[in-house]
């Protein structure tokens, strides 16, 4: 079971937007708080990063093939330089186009800036849309900001995945319109891997350790993949190898909660994905989630949710 992938599945609500940035200092453009977790990779030239106060991360100087991810989508300023005026990403205006829309920064009459005629940088800006109303502990652990260069023969996965992602938005062809959604969907699992195989694993904690580690791992994944089965403390720990004692402890300190609390945790995730997106009835949604009987689950998940399972499926299919 892959963890990772099924963690961002339960969170997602709708499918990444994005939009190319062109730029031409001296350019600068104050993009504001979004839902979910922002993104920018640097396609051509060099930038800036500027966070809002009180955004728990200092500013960063981006090159080529950088790639960074803000965790809470929280607003910032893109700039050629940390001086330059900006002006808001709404008064910009977006170019239609294949694949994706162009926002042009800096030049001549666009966004209120004169001049416009220094060097260029191409991004490509956009955002994951994840419920960060019930974020996945694991989202919840990531620093505020995440910046990974993929030079010089580093993260050659999410290198050859930004090199492709610059070669479709720099000469679209047939196929663009689909290939770009997927390769910036595929974007945010390098980006998360890179990360997490980061850590060094003498110091790596929480869920960068949880995801590697020779008893906790093993657990999470038959969690994942069985939510149905009628796990104990017991049961997991010798899925693990350790008594129950060690295990409930090496789970709480890497996953941040205890084992049973992480299962009803999942059951719950498992079982609102499965209110959104299928037509299962509840008494099937009950069974898959381990729950013997419609009363039981809809008691559980009005405890969690503070609604019924019905009321939930249908507030989810109206936002939809």
């Amino acid at each position: 079971m892959d963890i990772l992938s099924e963690a961002l599945a339960s969170m997602r609500t709708a499918h990444p937007s994005s939009v190319r940035t062109e730029g031409r200092a001296p350019w600068a453009m104050r993009l504001p708080p979004v839902l979910g977790a922002g993104f920018h990779v640097v396609l051509y030239g060099t930038c800036w990063l500027l966070p809002a106060p009180g955004a728990g991360f200092a500013p960063v100087a981006l090159s080529p093939g950088d790639v960074v991810f803000l965790r809470d989508g929280g607003g910032h300023v893109l700039a050629d330089h940390p001086d330059s005026p900006p002006v808001d990403a709404l008064s910009c205006p977006v170019d239609a186009g294949l694949p994706i829309g162009t926002v042009s920064v800096g030049t001549r009459g666009i966004g209120g800036l004169e001049g416009g005629g220094g060097a260029r940088a191409s991004l490509l800006c956009g955002n994951y849309h994840l419920d960060q109303g019930r974020p996945h502990p694991m989202v919840g652990q990531l620093p505020a900001l995440i910046h990974l260069e993929t030079r010089h023969g580093r993260h050659p996965q999410l290198a050859a995945a930004v090199q492709l992602l610059g070669a479709e938005l720099e000469n679209p062809r047939i196929g663009s319109t689909g290939i770009v959604p997927a390769l910036i969907d595929a974007l945010l699992l390098y980006i998360l891997r890179a990360w997490i195989e980061d850590q060094p694993a003498a110091s790596a904690a929480g869920w960068a350790a949880a995801l590697r580690d020779a008893a906790v791992a093993p657990a999470l994944s038959a969690i994942h993949e069985s939510p149905a089965v009628p796990w104990t403390v017991e049961s997991l720990a010798g899925r693990a190898g350790l008594s129950r004692a060690a295990f409930a402890r090496r789970f709480t300190s890497m996953v941040g909660e205890p084992p049973m609390s992480y299962l009803t945790r999942w059951r719950m995730t498992t079982a609102a994905r499965l209110l959104r997106e299928s037509e299962a009835p509840l008494t099937a949604v009950a069974a898959q989630t381990g729950y013997g009987s419609e009363y039981a689950f809809a008691k559980a998940f009005k405890r969690e949710f503070g609604q019924a399972p019905g009321g939930y499926r249908r507030e989810a299919r109206t936002a939809a």
